[in-house]
């Protein structure tokens, strides 16, 4: 059976038991600040789970791209070295939002696994919640005796809050679980030795395949369990393991998921899968990476360096490195796995083919990028091995690499083993957990439970109509964080602030109680459904109706940049071609960000040519049409643009302005006339094939040509009033080059003498030329004069200082040859005299300078550097 039909067979079983079949969310989260990524198939219905919305249908079934790499679900250091573990997956689930239970779920998995897909009864085990005293739960026995009638007692294991409790987070929805594990393992391994004993035990046979959720209790702040008002299905079942065992196969990687990443690999390396188990490994986690990192960048995830871009720049980075260390990859190649990849998922998921040359373009400059970060840090590494004084590689210099320059761990230990060293393991460990350790701490954060007022789930937003409303407070809580200390999330049955997505940010304002005290809004983010209202106090009395006021000038320059964002978009496509398309956005109150897939950068006639489309646009007085509740599928015949990487609903809202039309959910202007003008302030690429436009708008544009007027008037009294100014400028730089010349000239004739009397002045010191002094020359003058002596002296040890507007410099020149036999390093050197001039620096083992505030440290230091060659 192909995985494609294993796919389809799931979807197909629980659409004829009245599920409706949802398409997968974005793997990269939206509007869910307590998560990254969708890590579980429940992700997208959590709102239902948590009661902040009805569901319109009660069963559901789908496959759901996931990811687990960061977090409480952190597979990533597994992915390769087993053959069961991934980053990206696919889950297949079925949920029952408030309908049916654990009798439905429990003998639907099992007719499924036994029936449809023919599995051995023989080799299926089944877990069921054996209690746990600390919470007061005792064992499941509803599923306990649901499974008797069905296998064995012998089958059934009882499982620990660990293996059978499932939890969405620190608080929230969970409940007890069934887990159906099978051994896939040969008959004669099942007679010597039980599956029973070696459920959850990591054996890569005996795997779990599927995990039946009761979703039953809500976890409070304070750890207490509360039960749920409704009881919920949650299943999942890992799509590439259940592939695994119906191609009988001992490891996913085996699957028709994976093999044909693996044969592309081959052929690309020369290496062959089965041979060795290092290249093994290498090949397993290249072929699993290339699928999470592909798919993240579909769904408008760049690789960067914080946040989610960050992992998914740590994904790809860990598979260059096996590529590299064992592969034998110094190029880059796993970009041109895309195209397979395509090939493979396309149909289940299209947004791989239509984002296909994006994936493959922002892989290779990422491959290409790390590569050079690699081969730096291997020339970075050699010169703290040769400046070390033993056999052990200091833990707190091996992090630097790691930290400063992205140097893998593993790596270094490697390199070090060939050469004859070790690393400090408990050095770099002690290192790497002060940084988590402050990481984690100004990160933290902590959440009271909701107090809740009103019982009201249907939370009603009326900011496209009014920016003022009377409102009653339905729940609060508090959240303190080390970063923003205490914070209070206020929810109302209705709202005139728009909260933060798709690009755009959440509204600030107010709250007026009727005694006329004023509660301040500072931000408004949505949360699993629920428009979220961010003050930094709660109002002292809570159970009244308040004034909820929107801050309308924000409002106002945030409408007018959101629109312009629809209009540049329109303006792009029309001038650069349709293959221009958003690959994200911000919208604030005093600018915009857009960025846009495209191949080149934009000359400054077609920056004019878009600026000049837009204020035409503008100019040209469009009505805003607005559609709420559109059939998507009437939106889309419209022309209406979706994005990639964003979940629509049945029905959407359509923006139109002339002939630009989107699927936007974001607040704009009535007309085009309202944002009065539109400017371009830069232009630049972000990544491989995206680049991006900031501008500005209405006020923003006013003060832009305010303040440039300003500085043209100041600029023409510092000329003396001077007719034309460009003119008058002109002169001035002819002038400062042509006495920039001149003082070259003197300062080369300067250092000629002052090198001739430097010479003279050095000293024999254990067979060295050694001289430490202080000049009067700027730091590329020492330079250039430390470069030429060292042409003209062999084994020379030159320390040169000076002082400039008030700040230290220390340079430190070697020949190469003395640096190599004397193990000598100017970048060590400088680094340790540093601290006599309050300041630190670095370079090469034969040439490097460091800069500092304390002049006065400078003989003490030219007097410390004797030691290093006496």
């Amino acid at each position: 059976m192909t995985s494609q039909e294993v796919r389809k067979q799931f979807l197909n079983f629980f659409k004829e038991k009245n599920h409706k079949i949802v398409p997968s969310a974005p793997m990269v989260m939206k509007d869910d600040p307590t998560l990254m990524f969708t890590n579980a198939g429940m992700n997208q219905f959590k709102e239902f789970f948590l009661g902040n919305s009805v569901a319109k249908d009660k069963r559901l079934t789908d496959t759901q791209k996931c990811l687990r790499v960061s977090g409480k679900h952190n597979d990533l250091e597994e992915v390769g070295k087993d053959t069961y573990h991934h980053t990206m997956f696919e889950m297949l689930g079925n949920w029952s939002i408030g309908d049916y239970f654990k009798k439905e779920a429990i003998a639907w998995a099992w007719e499924l696994l036994t029936e449809v897909y023919k599995i051995d009864k023989e080799s299926l085990y089944v877990s069921v919640f054996e209690g746990s005293e600390d919470d007061g739960l005792a064992l499941d026995q509803e599923a306990f005796d649901l499974w008797k009638t069905i296998v064995p007692e012998d089958r059934i294991i009882l499982g620990n809050k660990k293996d059978n409790f499932w939890e969405m987070g620190d608080q929230g929805p969970c409940g007890p679980c069934s887990e159906i594990h099978v051994d896939i393992r040969s008959a004669e391994e099942k007679k010597k030795v039980s599956g029973a004993s070696l459920v959850n035990q990591d054996h890569p046979q005996v795997v779990e395949i599927w995990n039946l959720v009761f979703m039953q209790y809500n976890r409070k702040a304070n750890g207490s369990l509360e039960p749920l008002p409704e009881k919920h299905i949650d299943t999942g079942m890992g799509f590439e393991r259940l592939c695994m065992v119906l191609q009988n196969v001992q490891s996913n990687y085996d699957t028709d998921v994976f093999t044909p990443l693996i044969r592309e690999v081959e052929t690309i390396t020369g290496k062959k899968y089965g041979k060795n188990e290092e290249t093994d490994i290498a090949i397993r986690v290249i072929s699993d990476h290339v699928r999470a990192v592909a798919f993240s960048i579909a769904d408008g995830q760049l690789p960067s360096n914080t946040g989610a871009g960050y992992v998914i720049r740590r994904i790809l980075r860990r598979a260059i490195r096996y590529g590299f260390t064992f592969l034998g990859m110094n190029q880059p190649f796993i970009y041109r796995l895309v195209k397979v990849l395509g090939d493979q998922m396309g149909a289940a998921f299209p947004e791989l083919k239509k984002q296909y040359q994006l994936i493959e373009n922002v892989i290779k400059e990422e491959e290409s990028s790390f590569l050079s970060t690699l081969e730096q840090g291997l020339v970075l590494l050699d010169s703290v091995i040769k400046s070390s004084k033993g056999k052990t590689i200091d833990g707190e210099k091996a992090f630097e690499l790691y930290d400063t320059f992205g140097f893998p761990i593993d790596l270094t230990s490697l390199i070090l083993e060939e050469k004859g060293y070790q690393l400090d393991v408990e050095g770099f460990e002690k290192a790497l957990k002060a940084q988590k350790d402050r990481s984690r701490a100004a990160s933290e954060v902590s959440k009271d439970d909701w107090t809740v007022l009103l019982n009201d789930s249907e939370q009603e937003f009326i900011g496209y109509d009014s920016l003022e409303a009377n409102v009653k407070l339905v729940k609060y809580r508090k959240v303190t964080s080390k970063k923003e200390g205490d914070r209070y999330q206020l929810v109302f049955n209705l709202t005139p602030f728009y909260a933060e997505g798709g690009g755009q940010v959440g509204d600030k304002g107010y709250l007026e109680a009727p005694n006329g005290d004023i509660t301040y809004i500072i931000d408004t983010k949505r949360e699993n459904n629920e428009i979220v209202h961010f003050a930094e106090s709660l109002p002292e009395d809570v159970s009244v109706s308040f004034k909820a006021a929107v801050d309308q000038k924000q409002r106002w320059r945030t409408a007018s940049n959101h629109t312009a964002t629809h209009l540049l978009h329109q303006a792009l496509r029309e001038i650069l071609g349709p293959h221009v398309e958003q690959k994200g956005s911000a919208v604030h109150s005093k600018y915009l960000r857009f960025d846009f897939s495209h191949f080149s950068k934009l000359t400054v006639e077609e920056l004019r040519e878009v600026e000049n489309f837009v204020n035409a646009r503008i100019e040209g007085h469009l009505p805003l049409q607005e559609g709420r509740n559109v059939p998507i599928k009437e939106a889309m015949a419209e022309g209406a643009m979706a994005l990639f990487g964003e979940k629509y609903g049945d029905t959407v809202r359509t923006i139109r302005f002339g002939q630009s039309i989107e699927l936007c959910g974001g607040t704009h202007v009535a007309n085009t006339a309202d944002i009065w003008h539109f400017k371009i302030v830069s232009e630049g690429a972000v990544a491989a094939g995206i680049r991006r436009i900031e501008a500005i708008t209405s006020d923003a544009v006013k003060e832009f040509y305010f303040n440039n007027n300003r500085m043209l008037f100041e600029i023409k009294d510092m000329l003396n009033n001077a007719q034309d100014p460009v003119k008058a400028v002109s002169g001035l730089q002819e002038e400062n080059n042509a006495l920039k010349k001149q003082v070259e000239q003197l300062l080369k004739d300067k250092a000629k003498g002052l090198k001739n009397e430097l010479i003279t002045e050095l000293e024999e010191v254990n067979g060295t030329k050694f001289l430490a002094k202080k000049v009067d020359l700027d730091a590329g003058g020492i330079k250039d004069l430390s470069f030429e002596i060292g042409g003209q002296v062999d084994n020379l040890f030159l320390m040169l200082a000076s002082e400039n507007d008030g700040k230290a410099i220390l340079s430190c020149y070697i020949s190469k040859d003395l640096a190599t036999a004397k193990s000598l390093n100017a970048g060590t050197i400088v680094r340790e005299l540093g601290k006599y001039i309050q300041g630190g620096g670095g370079g090469q083992p034969f040439f490097a300078t460091a800069g500092g505030k304390n002049p006065a440290g400078i003989p003490e230091a030219l007097e410390k550097v004797k030691d290093y060659i006496k």
